[in-house]
């Protein structure tokens, strides 16, 4: 796949990586792809081993197709944990900066199970989500949607809750084990959940998006079915904040997400 010739460019420490037309996001590159493109980044710079527990992006300037340049460092590498950064630049300019936390497992008394996955009607039984060129986003392309939970984007709706299935498109989809790089561009492939609560098309881009994965990642390819749910928890002034979380194929959570997402509308 396109996407894993990208993360594997991504990974050589200081990487210059070209990004290619077919991943837009309106005046942007898809925030899912250049993420995972940093995290590729901020994983050269520790143990193959370690386990990421926690990381923060944010979007600094809108990326565009072309050259960017990857820079990471350790800021501190513990025993059982290490703090790392990186960034992403673009003609001299920082677009994308992230901060990440790797730690090992540790003997702990306490355990509490996060949620099992919701019921959503089986995606074969969905209607995929259409590409209509110039309102939909053109790296929708690449993957497959079954709106589940909620409504359409800018239909109006009264539910702060949106979700349903994702997957990648194509062949080598289907045989491609996931990594953590295909789960950041998964969550981030749906729309913002704040957009089906507009009554008509404006523009919404994410400022900032943490995330939580659980381990170990499933035995489970980029071709199938993800569960995704979001609710948005507040809205005003022209931001929306927003909780999300996202399941295998087998049921079993995979990992949290927060966003703040500027709202032009």
């Amino acid at each position: 796949m396109e996407f894993d010739v990208l993360m594997s460019r991504s990974r050589a420490a200081g990487a210059t990586v070209e990004i290619p037309e077919g991943w837009a996001q309106g005046r942007a590159t898809f925030g899912g792809l250049v993420a995972a493109m940093l995290y590729e980044q901020l994983t050269a710079q520790v143990d193959p081993d370690s386990t990421l527990r926690s990381i923060t992006f944010s979007f600094v300037a809108p990326v565009a197709a072309g050259p960017v340049s990857l820079q990471g460092s350790v800021l501190r590498a513990g025993r059982s944990v290490s703090q790392v950064e990186a960034r992403m630049e673009q003609d001299g300019q920082v677009v994308l900066a992230a901060f990440a936390s790797f730690g090992s497992s540790r003997d702990s008394s306490i355990h509490v199970p996060a949620d099992t996955a919701p019921h959503f009607v089986a995606p074969e039984e969905l209607q995929p989500l259409p590409y209509i060129e110039g309102l939909v986003p053109e790296f929708t392309q690449k993957f497959d949607y079954r709106i589940s939970a909620g409504d359409m984007p800018f239909s109006g709706s009264a539910s702060n809750r949106f979700g349903g299935w994702a997957r990648f498109r194509g062949e080598e989809a289907a045989t491609r084990r996931v990594e953590i790089g295909h789960l950041l561009a998964l969550i981030d492939a749906w729309p913002p959940a704040v957009l089906p609560m507009l009554k008509q098309p404006a523009p919404a881009s994410s400022l900032t998006w943490t995330l939580e994965f659980m381990e170990p990642l499933p035995e489970a390819t980029c071709g199938d079915w993800w569960q995704y749910l979001a609710d948005v928890e507040q809205a005003a002034d022209g931001y929306a904040v927003a909780q999300a979380r996202l399941w295998s194929p087998a049921g079993k959570p995979v990992a949290f997400s927060r966003q703040t997402v500027t709202v032009f509308g």
